[in-house]
Formats: structure tokens, sequence, C-alpha cells
């Protein structure tokens, strides 16, 4: 089976002319066309908000994209409030849910006006000592722990995860937090990661909207807003069908109304902070073939590696690819297609059936736009790709140049007699 690319070989072919390969490239009419989508999916819930998980693509101007579609960011560390507020994203535009997370970075999130989601019992205390007091909005994130089972099957094991806090600690903290004078109460909950099924976030809301019926009733504390976190994923592989965010809507309206509306919580703020579904599909990398070797088995070379691609490295995770220009011949050749670092799991694909490759081809690897290249590192002294944005009239722009050895040198002060070697 094959997947469309959301760019030609026409448009790649004059892109490389001015940027050479390898770099990521996202599609500006897909993202737009999506944000707008999830958007009307939750349009029954008047307070709701999606705030984008900055740490699946941290680049200003995507996030600015996704800002004028009424998104927030979902910021877990120094640096993504600060990409944050270079973005003019500030106040409870921001839900900074962090764990084992340093005081400098909660000074922060309260300098900018963020809500402040709690990962453990005792950041409390922690918080209240940092800041010297607690913020009248404050939320705290749940885990239930065991095993997270929906219609479909187990999901995922939160009780292995290092996330939230046990029912008993919720319970305790919501009281602790009502006593220090918070007035806004939030209730969090991250369960499971990349699921391709439409019950996953109505189940999970079952789960919380439940939940806080009890707080209501054994504390007397009405909960404001209820975030859903991410989870939501996408179709990597071609076979799969992906989620669908209207069904995903209507399924969480659906328990909202059969819960919370009874309860007389019918105006809690419904949240999400979604970033592999904002994004993932929406991005590729394009990279170009440097050599044939035939030995034992058949593998490609390109020019890309596990360095700007870790998902296939690190998780043995598919991501399709595409041979550009090739996209209707037979895929009748089996291939390891890898990149040039000293590791044996520097592979974008293990056997995988293509078309005849030949030096000069240009691959696109889909649904980098999350995760991608936000885990690039620089391992091999490999340098982090050029970002592109493939703008709504077909041309591109430069979005994030490429890293250059003298990047690479800059924070070695001792080489700053070699820095005009470097340029």
């Amino acid at each position: 089976m094959t997947k469309e690319t959301f760019v030609t070989k026409e448009q790649l072919d004059e892109i490389v002319k001015q940027y050479p390969t390898p770099f990521h490239l996202y599609d500006e009419k897909g993202i737009r066309a999506n944000a707008q989508a999830v958007k009307d999916a939750f349009a029954w819930n008047k307070g709701y908000k999606e705030y984008f998980a900055v740490k699946a693509t941290p680049n200003p101007f995507l996030i600015k994209i996704l800002h004028e579609y009424g998104c927030g960011c979902d910021c877990s560390s120094m640096a993504e409030l600060v990409l944050s507020d270079a973005c003019d994203i500030r106040g409870e535009d921001i839900m900074f849910s962090s764990n084992d997370t340093p005081a400098e970075e909660f000074v922060k999130a309260a300098e900018l006006g963020a809500i402040i989601n709690l990962d453990d019992f005792t950041h409390i205390d922690f918080l209240e000592q940092t800041l010297g007091y607690i913020p009248e909005t404050i939320s705290l994130r749940y885990n239930p722990g065991g095993v997270y089972e929906i219609s479909n099957g187990i999901m995922d094991n939160p009780g292995d995860a290092k996330y939230g806090l046990t029912k008993e600690q919720l319970f305790e903290g919501y009281r602790i937090l009502k006593e220090k004078g918070a007035k806004t109460f939030g209730l969090h909950s991250f369960l499971v990661s990349n699921t391709v099924t439409n019950d996953y976030y109505p189940t999970l809301a079952k789960t919380l909207f439940e939940l806080v019926v009890e707080i209501k009733q054994q504390l007397g504390i009405e909960i404001s807003f209820i975030n859903l976190s991410g989870g939501v994923g996408i179709a990597y592989r071609p076979d799969q069908t992906p989620n669908d965010i209207k069904v995903i809507g209507e399924g969480v309206h659906k328990v909202f109304d059969e819960i919370l509306v009874p309860a007389g919580l019918g105006d809690v703020a419904i949240y999400t902070e979604m970033g592999r579904f904002m994004m993932g599909p929406y991005g590729c990398l394009v990279t170009k073939v440097l050599h044939e070797k035939h030995t034992y088995k058949e593998y490609i070379g390109v020019d890309a590696c596990a360095a700007n691609l870790m998902r296939p490295a690190m998780y043995n995770a598919y991501h399709h690819i595409t041979v550009m220009g090739k996209e209707d011949q037979p895929c009748d050749h089996k291939y390891d297609v890898t990149g040039a670092l000293c590791e044996n799991n520097d592979k974008f694909a293990i056997d995988r059936m293509l078309p005849e490759i030949e030096k000069g081809d240009l691959l696109v690897i889909h649904d980098t736009g999350a995760h991608g290249f936000a885990m690039g590192y620089n391992y091999n002294g490999r340098l982090w790709s050029a970002e592109l944005l493939l703008q709504e009239d077909g041309t591109a722009k430069l979005i994030r140049r490429a890293e250059t050895i003298a990047d690479y040198f800059a924070t070695f002060d001792c080489f700053e007699e070699y820095a005009d070697k470097l340029k």
C-alpha cells in the first residue's frame, strides 16, 4: 500500500536547488485544515482549548499558525516556556505540565502567568516554598495505576509510569490546595501514547468525569477544567485507519452530557494537549540517496540518519517511505535504508519492499511532523538539518536554517581561537 505525499517531485526538485538535503518539510495547508477540524470537533464545549505539545515540534513559525486557531502551548521545560513567550503566548494560554521540575522553571511559569499542572504530591510544598504562595489556578495530574483498558483492548500500564498522583494523593492534594488559597482547580491525566482508536479520549473522559463528580461530592470542590492531555495518535502505516477527530469529539460530548451535566458540572472546560495528532502527518524528512551497498543484504545509504529522525532506531518505529517519481512502480526490491551513524540500528527501514532505487533519488520519509526534528541530536558530529514550510501557495520558506560546523563548536569557549577557521 502507498501513502500520498503532500509535496510533488517537481516541487522538491526546485526546493533542493536552494536547500540541500536532508531537511524536514511541513505542510502549511494540512496543518491549518487539521487545526480547524480539531477546533470544530470540540466547539460544543464553550471553554475548549487545545494546548499544543511544544515538545513535539518546537518551531515558532508552526506554533504561531496553530495559535491563529486558538491553540495554546503545553510546555514542560524552561526553553519551551521561553519559546511560548517569544511567540506572544502567555498567561492561561500556557499549560505547564512537567515532572521532576527545577525550581526556576516553576518561577518562570508563574512569571508568565501559566497554568501550573503539578505531577507529584510533594510538589505542592515545593511550589509554595519556591514561589512563596500557591497560585489561585492550579491543576493536578492523575495516575489511576494498574492497567488501562478500553473497549478494544489493553492500551498501556499507567502503574509503571512515572507520572501523576494516586487517587488518595489527588483528593488530599485538592484539600490542601484549597486550604492554601487556590480557587480554580483543574484535573489532568495522560495514560497512553499514540493510540489509533476513536475510543481513547471518550473512555478517558468517562474515567475523569466520574472522578470529578466524586471530588465534588466528597470535597465540595468543583473542577473547572479537565485536561485529556495527548495520546491521540496517527496512522503511520498505510493500512491503518486514521483517527477521526469529529467522532472523538462527539464521543467526549456524549459522556459529558451523561455524567457532568446531571451533576451540575456542565460548565467544565475541556482541554487537550495533542502534539502528534496536530502535526505528525504534516511533516516529512526529505533525503537523497548517496550509495548502494550489495553484501549480505541490499542497502540504500541516504544523507539523513537517526540524528535527523530517531524514532525508527529508538523504537523500531515504522515510517512509510516514498521514492519520489516512482510512486507507480512496483515495490519489488527489498532494501535496508540506512544512515551514516556508527550504529547498526541507524536504519529508517529494514527489509522494506520499495521500487528500484538509484543514486540521486529523493526519498520522502512520512509522518515526521511530530517527534521528528525535535528528537534530533549531534552524535558522530552530525549536524541538525534545516526545517522548511511548504506554504499554501506551493513555495518553500526556510523556518530554521541548518546547523553549521561553527554552531557545533560554538559552546566550546576554548575553541574561540579557531572561530575564523570554522566559519
